[in-house]
């Protein structure tokens, strides 16, 4: 089978690689779209992802879909439409039972945090544990399941912002998971969703999947104290400055993007004078589970996809995926 293969910066290869054989509890899946995350372009265009290191020839991928090849037990019939949450879990700690995806000792599909590398899904076949596997419903493609992972991580966004999720809510950052948390939030029927990005393109596909109001960074006067909750998907220092401005007294502002692992200059004095909370937010729990019939009953929010290239043409695909005036999510076809 072929298997893409980051082995460096800027070293990605198509290789063959001999087809897994499915163990007990296992089940082989046969890889048809596999989508482009910020840490996938992190590996490739750096060699690591903040602390995580490439040491070995590491296939990405942890947003996929796929239909069952094989399952030696039968319980899964070949041909199946798929899609996988990529987590393993670790040693349950109290206090957090609720919250698996902060235990100790788990994995994640395509991340090199541990050595041997967890490879992920970018190649014809991958093994996956049946707990893993989520059937898809009728009518919904095996394209745009591809999307149920990045939308779990909105939607747990959403979880982490609670019941202060009102009327009105800001997202600033509009990447592809700034826009699915526009999409959730129109889909959960927010009344006015508002994005802020610094690319003019990418504000127009934030209009597309539904938000309200968009304001070009930079240009436009993002009001502050205004709203409830605000969602910060760039990571950028100055954008965290601007999400605690522009929360309103009491309300809450997530943390979506990946925030350098070093000091940063942040203004947090409307922080403390608007009795602000900060929290922070990570993959998802169970959310996956709702995103698969979210986009099933909400077939505009597949518009987050703009490109779709062959396995062929991954190096291509990492590039655009990287050029966020040019794209919102990109998928690679197996």
């Amino acid at each position: 089978m072929k298997g893409l293969f980051i082995h460096g910066a800027e070293d990605m290869r198509l290789e063959d690689v001999a087809v897994p054989e499915p163990a007990d509890g296992e089940v082989l899946l046969r890889v048809r779209y596999v989508g482009i995350c910020g840490s996938d372009l992190h590996y490739y265009f750096h060699g690591k992802n903040g602390e995580n290191v490439v040491r070995e020839p590491f296939a990405p991928g942890h947003e996929f879909s796929a239909t069952v090849e094989a399952d030696p037990s039968g319980q899964w019939a070949k041909g199946t439409p798929v899609t996988v949450h990529p987590a393993r879990y670790g040693t349950p700690v109290e206090g957090i039972a609720d919250r698996p995806h902060l235990w100790p000792g788990g994995d994640y599909l395509g991340s090199a945090a541990d050595f041997p590398h967890r490879q992920g899904a970018a190649a014809e076949y991958v093994l996956v544990e049946k707990p893993m596997l989520r059937r898809l419903p009728e009518g919904l493609s095996l394209r745009d399941a591809a999307l149920a992972e990045p939308l779990g991580v909105a939607l747990h966004a959403l979880t982490i912002a609670g019941g202060h999720l009102g009327d009105r809510a800001l997202v600033l950052g509009a990447g592809p998971v700034g826009l699915l948390i526009v999409a959730a939030l129109a889909a959960r029927g927010v009344e006015h969703v508002a994005a802020g990005d610094i690319q003019e393109s990418a504000l127009d596909r934030a209009r597309a999947l539904g938000a309200h109001e968009t304001l070009l960074i930079g240009r436009d006067d993002v009001p502050t104290t205004s709203y409830p909750v605000v969602f910060e998907c760039s990571g950028a220092p100055a954008s965290l400055t601007q999400a605690v401005a522009s929360a309103a007294r009491a309300g809450v502002v997530v943390q979506v993007g990946m925030l350098a692992d070093t000091a940063i200059g942040v203004n947090l004095a409307p922080l403390v004078s608007k009795e602000v909370q900060l929290r922070g937010t990570f993959r998802f729990s169970t959310e996956i589970d709702e995103a698969v019939d979210m986009l099933a009953a909400h077939p505009s929010i597949a518009q987050v996809v703009t490109h779709v290239l062959p396995a062929t043409e991954a190096v291509e695909a990492f590039a655009t995926a990287k050029d966020s005036a040019a794209s919102g999510k990109v998928l690679i076809e197996f």
